[in-house]
């Protein structure tokens, strides 16, 4: 046991933040195992947010996050987006072409 009182404030503090980090750890390894079970969107929705999370509280490096996300983005089937050139075309066919600016009259400047 610390004898100095800053020692036992030390511990004090570093059971607190223990406590807090493994929860934050629980959550996030319940959210991955979730992922890999089911891999839908709002499932990785949320696996993603616990990871930013744990990077906030310098629980896990950035890169490591990272990797874990790109990893899990991997597994959950991403869904077909159908683009067509044409819509593309008549889109920009469609717009209005902004009718041009008038110069504002520029007033001398004063000696």
């Amino acid at each position: 046991m610390p004898i100095l009182p800053n020692a036992k404030k030390a511990l004090r503090v570093s059971k607190r933040k223990t406590t807090i980090n493994s929860r934050i750890k629980s959550i996030l390894k319940t959210m991955v195992d979730k992922v890999k079970k089911t891999p839908t969107a709002k499932n990785l929705s949320e696996a993603y947010s616990a990871l930013d999370i744990t990077v906030k509280n310098n629980l896990m490096h950035r890169n490591k996050a990272a990797r874990v996300k790109s990893q899990l983005s991997k597994l959950a089937k991403p869904e077909k987006k159908v683009a067509k050139a044409s819509s593309k075309k008549a889109v920009k066919k469609t717009t209005k072409t902004a009718a041009p600016h008038k110069a504002a009259a520029k007033t001398p400047a004063k000696k």
